[in-house]
């Protein structure tokens, strides 16, 4: 049995759950997941939702939920899958494009229609891991996308994850302050996930990206004829979070008229939705964010002074991903096991080509690292980048080869060779879909090796040969083997 029939077997024992808003989606859904022998159940209410649940509480089960649902009902189906123990995996279904995206904390991938196999496989897959961790009495365990840009061991890391632990638990306002891309919605997920809130939704808002006379709607909501386009109530992202946390991002571009009622919000845990004089009360945890220096905005009259006291209990300073280039090697693993868990293929990069990443400035720190990562994942598939490969903005000021010696001191110049097959090779090598010449890989792994050695050497053939672990004669002759000598001839090293 292969590893694909082995897996395709264990998805055979699923139970699905298809709570959708168009029968044409259900039928779609239907027959994919029963061709693959499936067990699926199409709730017609809550109350039948929760027989369902109970009656097979002793299987794995996973829930696949529509992003286009109305609001009350997916809140109300949220919650009865919250109530659930063990808590089914939930998958969010994007049925038409544009819908609005399903804003949870615990959603394990979404599911785009029409769809390919491959994407529900891999779905179910991880479903059936994530109900496992559960019945093992494991945290649920957490989508590889998210946390990434907390990876490291450099001190500022260390530090960040430390506040992280000593405030998560607690129901202090934290303010995350920060540059454009170093991942102030990652500390803002780890923390609600460490919060005792991590079993309700965490719902972010980019207050920077709605314009301002909607901004009071999306976050209060709104009633049927409010204004013109409100045909249908609708309810606002501090109902959407009710006992979980909302994340208020670009906190800084607000305006000021919205400052003021959010700042009511925050001092009586009150609000009434847009066209209504109903009083509703909150349970939510606020988390705001922001790049700009709040301090120099209040100076300016761009923002609330009073407001930004009541945001700043607990400050988080998120430093620029140039001040902590030592997380960088790890960074870099993680942004590739991201890309094969996501089965967007694989790449591997030298020692060489990590040290040059690290002696790049960064401007769009860690979003511009996983962009660079991703492209090189698409330009050399399952292959090993080098220094040279590097776009050149990320090798800049670095020396690809050493300056030349007499060879009398026994010092060669590092030459790089392209070709068809990659010249370096990686600690972990990525087998291709379509096979290896195993000869030429091994060839081309010593050849990566050598060159590594001769780097570390300076050139210098007694201290590689030293690090190999081997006689120095039997190095010259490897290297005129692989030519590595640029045609000099070596006799009398």
């Amino acid at each position: 049995m292969t590893l694909d029939d082995s897996k395709e077997e264990s998805l055979n024992t699923a139970t699905v759950m298809l709570v959708l808003s168009d029968t044409e989606s259900v039928d779609y859904l239907q027959n994919i997941l029963q061709f693959i022998d499936c067990d699926v159940h199409v709730p017609e209410s809550i109350g039948d939702f929760k027989r369902l649940a109970q009656r097979f509480g002793d299987r794995s089960i996973s829930v696949f939920l529509s992003a286009q649902l109305p609001d009350e009902q997916r809140s109300a189906f949220l919650a009865a899958i919250n109530d659930c123990s063990p808590r089914p995996a939930l998958i969010q279904v994007q049925e038409k494009n544009g819908d609005e995206m399903l804003v949870s904390g615990d959603v394990l991938g979404t599911l785009r229609l029409p769809c390919h196999y491959d994407a529900i496989s891999s779905l179910l897959h991880k479903a059936q891991v994530f109900d496992e961790s559960q019945r093992h009495g494991e945290a649920p365990r957490r989508p590889l996308e998210l946390f990434r840009s907390l990876s490291g061991n450099g001190r500022a890391t260390r530090g960040i994850n430390k506040m992280i632990e000593q405030v998560a638990d607690s129901d202090a306002t934290v303010l995350i302050l920060g540059e454009s891309g170093t991942g102030k919605e990652v500390v803002a997920r780890k923390l609600h996930y460490h919060s005792k809130r991590r079993g309700r939704p965490f719902v972010p808002v980019n207050c920077g990206a709605i314009p301002g006379d909607l901004l009071e709607s999306e976050l209060f909501g709104h009633e049927k004829g409010a204004f013109t386009g409100a045909i249908t109530a609708r309810q606002g992202r501090f109902e959407l979070a009710e006992g979980g946390t909302l994340f208020l991002d670009e906190i800084g571009d607000m305006s000021m008229h919205m400052q003021v009622k959010l700042l009511r919000v925050l001092q009586e845990r009150t609000f009434e939705r847009v066209g209504s004089n109903k009083t509703i009360h909150c349970n939510v945890r606020i988390i705001a964010a922001t790049h700009r220096n709040l301090e120099q905005a209040i100076k300016a009259g761009n923002f609330r002074e009073d407001l930004y006291y009541r945001l700043n209990v607990f400050p988080i300073d998120v430093p620029p991903l140039r001040e902590r280039v030592e997380d960088i090697p790890v960074l870099v693993n993680d942004l590739i096991l991201r890309i094969e868990h996501e089965k967007r293929g694989s790449v591997r990069l030298t020692p060489a080509a990590v040290t040059a990443l690290t002696h790049y400035r960064w401007p769009g720190n860690v979003r511009e690292l996983a962009n660079l990562i991703e492209r090189l994942a698409i330009l050399f598939p399952y292959g090993v980048v080098d220094v040279v490969d590097l776009p050149e903005k990320f090798r800049a000021g670095i020396p690809i080869t050493p300056v030349e010696t007499n060879v009398e001191d026994e010092v060669l110049p590092v030459v790089s060779t392209h070709g068809d097959q990659p010249n370096t090779v990686s600690s972990m090598p990525r087998l291709p879909a379509d096979g290896i010449d195993l000869k030429v890989h091994l060839a081309n792994m010593e050849q990566s090796l050598i060159r590594q050695a001769l780097e570390e050497s300076n050139g210098v053939v007694a201290h590689a040969a030293k690090k190999l672990r081997m006689r120095r004669t039997t190095l010259v002759e490897k290297l005129r083997k692989y030519g590595l000598q640029r045609g000099q001839e070596m006799t009398g090293l």
